[in-house]
């Protein structure tokens, strides 16, 4: 790991994009490669037959669920790191990584743990049916097993953002998507596991990255003396920092969630689960893609706040609020363009396509807003502005559950459902712009 330093807050608005550019690109091929694992295994089990992907979306929610609130490892870590090399503290920064590392795997085991009992609960509460239940919760106990792998991930990745170097995760995140390809093809089919080779061929595929980029904040750490044992107050300061971007999570995770809870309860029972899995699987790659710019914020943000230059921060604002929304507007246009091509790929039920293909135009027209809520939420991270992101969720998330209710009350379907759900992206974007607009969240200096 090595710190490479931003451009000189003299040297003009051409150096912050090249500055964009370089930390936005290999980002967003790290990005992608998580929900590209999902959609691997959507396209692999969905070869089996309807009941198996349907349980693949119950286990993969719960899975998704566990993990995403776990954000904050990452999150939390980015913009304390990012601050604290931007004042200069190297040294600093690469101890507050090492808690990071610690509270990962603490996590990570403790959630595999619980989590064995949890799983058929947890299975129950997403509306899996008689048939989908038993599948979905072998790949959700098996899945568990990966959690302390995939949140050092998490907190490595945070680490590393947070110095700017995102080239290691994304080497990483390269080799981790070809190997789970490949081991979850060889353990489905040809070792005839079938839906729990593709849980296993992922924990294995997790387990690998996460000692992957741990190495090198380990190695950072023995060359600037830092201890490699856990700190107890290190690991406290870490913790609070991420409470506020945890609830935060949590209300987006509960969005989704809900989603699943009423796809699951439509007329068309186990088909409309089995598309809605796949539609925001197809979300959640395109989100990742648009949420690059928003890692390049996180960093440089949190470096220009700590090193005294809130200009350099708003500039920072300008230029990702630019480029997200052209790149909204492109991804949006190529999923609507080319889903009858991809459709296909993840079911051979031509109830399921048809189901798939209304739900994704919503999912595609939504690409624009999503991409400025993306970049907004990544300025605010990384300017460490948590608090307001946690009471912003709450708030988003209260205009959605009655819309999202109420598409269940009229069994009105996944279109529906998916709108309801812009209507949660267009609250956020509200709340973001609205607190953007300030100047409250420019806090300078080393912390927070």
């Amino acid at each position: 790991m090595q710190y490479v330093p931003g451009p000189d807050r003299d040297a003009g608005e051409p150096s912050l994009e090249r500055q964009l550019v370089r930390l936005a690109v290999p980002a967003f091929v790290a990005l992608v490669a998580e929900p590209l694992f999902l959609l691997v295994d959507s396209a692999i089990v969905g070869r089996l037959g309807t009941v198996p992907l349907a349980a693949l979306g119950i286990a993969g929610a719960a899975l998704t669920v566990v993990v995403s609130l776990c954000v904050f490892l990452a999150y939390a870590t980015t913009a304390a790191v990012a601050r604290q090399a931007g004042a200069g503290d190297l040294r600093g920064a690469v101890a507050q990584g090492m808690d990071g590392l610690w509270l990962a795997g603490a996590i990570g085991a403790v959630c595999a743990v619980a989590g064995q009992a949890v799983a058929p609960w947890a299975v129950a509460a997403l509306g899996a049916s008689e048939a989908v239940a038993p599948g979905a919760t072998t790949y959700l106990r098996i899945g568990l097993t990966g959690l302390p792998g995939m949140l050092l991930v998490l907190a490595a990745t945070g680490v590393l953002r947070g110095v700017q170097d995102t080239r290691t995760p994304l080497l990483v995140a390269s080799a981790g998507g070809v190997l789970n390809a490949v081991l979850n093809y060889l353990l489905v089919y040809p070792a005839g596991l079938g839906l729990p080779g593709s849980a296993l061929g992922t924990v294995l595929t997790q387990t690998a990255m996460g000692a992957a980029l741990a190495l090198p904040v380990v190695r950072a750490a023995r060359r600037h003396d830092v201890p490699l044992r856990p700190h107890p107050a290190g690991l406290g300061r870490s913790a609070a920092a991420g409470v506020p971007l945890l609830v935060r999570t949590l209300t987006l995770r509960a969005a989704l969630l809900l989603g699943t809870y009423v796809a699951a309860r439509t007329p068309r029972g186990d088909v409309a689960l089995a598309a809605h899995q796949v539609a925001g699987s197809v979300w959640s790659f395109l989100a990742f893609a648009l949420d690059a710019l928003a890692i390049a914020a996180q960093a440089l943000v949190g470096h220009a706040l700590g090193s005294g230059d809130p200009a350099r921060a708003r500039r920072v604002l300008r230029r990702t609020l630019e480029w997200g929304l052209v790149s909204g507007v492109v991804l949006g246009a190529a999923a609507l363009a080319l889903r009858g091509a991809y459709v296909p790929v993840f079911s051979s039920d031509p109830a399921v396509q048809d189901a798939l293909s209304s739900a994704l135009v919503v999912v595609a027209l939504l690409q624009p807003v999503a991409a400025l809520v993306f970049v907004l939420d990544g300025v605010l991270i990384g300017a460490g502005d948590g608090r307001y992101l946690a009471v912003a969720g709450v708030v988003t998330l209260v205009v959605y559950a009655p819309l999202a209710l109420a598409v269940l009350a009229a069994d009105g379907g996944l279109v529906p459902l998916w709108w309801a759900f812009g209507a949660f992206m267009g609250a956020r974007l509200v709340t973001l712009v609205l607190r953007a607009r300030g100047e409250r969240w420019m806090v300078l200096g080393a912390g927070r």
